[in-house]
């Protein structure tokens, strides 16, 4: 049976580790004929769904990702609540659909448990687009939100095994959501502008839960290839 994380007092503690490092972390958590759920937060740009993605095929049919930016509200209900200029905010969620899914992930079930996606070219959550089978023993969700305690999201930490925070300088997060802007067809001065007012608050709420993680991690992942090359944008 679940039980709800141990209080601690004190601080997380802070690690500096590789990826191989984390995939080792992450696969002692994978227990055959047993369900856990790893959550993975920090702010926006953090490198959040890039872990996810290196992850994923280390781990292979030991885990299944399921990310709390599927629901998102849709952009016609955000239109309709006043909330398309904060798109992103805490109150711009599914938060008790994204309860719900994580509470029925944990029980498990016969066959498999649907989750939505975000499709970010579209900036459009998609339903029922990941399925994740009952003998998958490790289900990876991460986001932005999953330490907060306001707008319902405290009811999420109690669904998880364990959370760890990415921690990245603030200057760092701020230059890979322009790039990553920029790479969905965003103009340069409007990147920046929505980067540095909706992007940063969020931002700033979300470093203030840090110190409620199980554990924080600087991830040394290059931005650069050997060879000079960019990799993809973290996000």
């Amino acid at each position: 049976m679940h039980q709800a994380p141990r209080s601690r007092t004190g601080p997380p503690p802070v690690v500096r580790e590789s990826l191989q490092q984390l995939v080792d972390r992450a696969a002692a958590l994978a227990r055959p004929g047993s369900r856990r759920i790893l959550g993975i937060t920090g702010a926006p740009g953090a490198g959040k769904s890039t872990l996810c993605a290196a992850l994923l095929p280390s781990l292979g049919d030991q885990a299944a990702l399921v990310g709390m930016d599927g629901f998102h509200h849709a952009n016609v209900e955000l239109r309709r609540l006043g909330r398309s200029d904060r798109k992103g905010a805490p109150d711009t969620f599914d938060v008790d659909g994204y309860v719900a899914l994580l509470t029925r992930l944990r029980a498990r079930s016969p066959g498999p448990i649907y989750g939505p996606v975000f499709d970010r070219a579209h900036e459009e959550p998609i339903g029922s687009a990941v399925p994740v089978f009952p003998d998958v023993p490790l289900v990876i969700t991460e986001g932005n939100y999953l330490l907060r305690e306001d707008h319902g999201w405290s009811a999420v930490r109690a669904c998880l095994d364990q959370l760890w925070y990415l921690d990245v300088p603030p200057e760092i997060r701020e230059q890979r959501l322009i790039r990553r802007r920029e790479s969905f067809g965003h103009e340069r001065q409007a990147a920046e502008d929505w980067v540095r007012t909706v992007d940063g608050r969020n931002g700033r709420t979300v470093e203030t839960s840090r110190s409620r993680a199980e554990l924080v991690v600087h991830l040394d992942m290059p931005e650069r290839s050997p060879d000079g090359t960019e990799l993809p944008v973290p996000g």
